[in-house]
């Protein structure tokens, strides 16, 4: 069973996409259309339970991927985050960051294996 998963993508589709194939495996997700609307509610009593990881985007409106995992790393240093991003050359943007970088598209069963690995056992990140 996975464990509380905060997902962050302002592509409805995608987002709400990505959301049914990790509930459907056992996850508890809960979806934020950006990252100012995750930082809010991972700070909010009672939103969520706690997370076990923060899958996000590269790219968003009003605050991008790096931004966004800048704040969270302040906040959270040592959750796991995954970033998903169809620009392969964005990874360089992350140094320092302490996330696993992959690009996209990749079917939903690696998506789920990445997911259940980064749950389960000490990250091997990217960036």
């Amino acid at each position: 069973m996975l464990a509380d998963i905060l997902l962050v993508d302002d592509n409805c589709i995608q987002g709400t996409t990505r959301k049914a194939i990790l509930v459907r495996s056992g996850g508890d997700v809960a979806l934020a259309c950006d990252g100012r609307q995750a930082l809010a509610m991972l700070d909010q009593d009672g939103t969520l339970r706690p997370v076990g990881l923060v899958v996000t985007d590269h790219l968003m409106p009003g605050m991008n991927g790096p931004e966004f995992v800048a704040k969270l790393r302040l906040r959270y240093p040592d959750l796991p985050v995954l970033v998903l991003s169809g620009l392969a050359d964005a990874e360089d943007e992350y140094q320092d960051l302490d996330v696993m970088f992959r690009v996209k598209p990749f079917p939903p069963d690696d998506l789920l294996a990445l997911v259940r690995s980064l749950l389960t056992q000490p990250m091997g990140r990217t960036a």
